[in-house]
């Protein structure tokens, strides 16, 4: 289970959306063997006034948060990492510089879906990649 929340101002969000959370989500695929249906995405606009960030970043600047299951080994994110970035900046033109990115890990049992507590869940995907 990946959740991810992606902060940008809102023309950003606008004009990216549909070809960012695609980028997002084959990065996801590739790099941690992630189903094609399981696509959990937010996308947070946010104004001038409530997006602060240095100068040395352009308009199209974001943060991409990314909260999932512990279990991944570390060339896994590193990969996952790599691979946001290339292809945020092949499909969306945005450049790494732009891209800012955090993984949060939890335990199985902080999670809760689809009324269960995720640790009781059987998954049809691996988490240890």
């Amino acid at each position: 289970m990946s959740q991810i929340k992606i902060y940008g101002l809102t023309h950003t969000i606008n004009t990216y959306r549909k070809i960012l959370s695609l980028a997002i989500h084959s990065s996801l695929m590739e790099s941690l063997n992630y189903p094609s249906e399981k696509i959990f995405q937010r996308f947070i606009k946010l104004e001038p006034e409530d997006f602060i960030f240095p100068q040395d970043r352009s308009e199209n600047y974001l943060i991409i948060e990314i909260s999932m299951f512990e279990g991944r080994s570390t060339s896994a994110k590193k990969q996952l990492i790599a691979s946001l970035f290339k292809n945020i900046e092949t499909d969306c033109q945005i450049l790494p510089q732009d891209i800012e990115i955090t993984i949060f890990e939890t335990p199985l049992e902080n999670w809760g879906i689809r009324g269960k507590v995720a640790s009781e869940l059987t998954l049809n995907y691996q988490v240890k990649v």
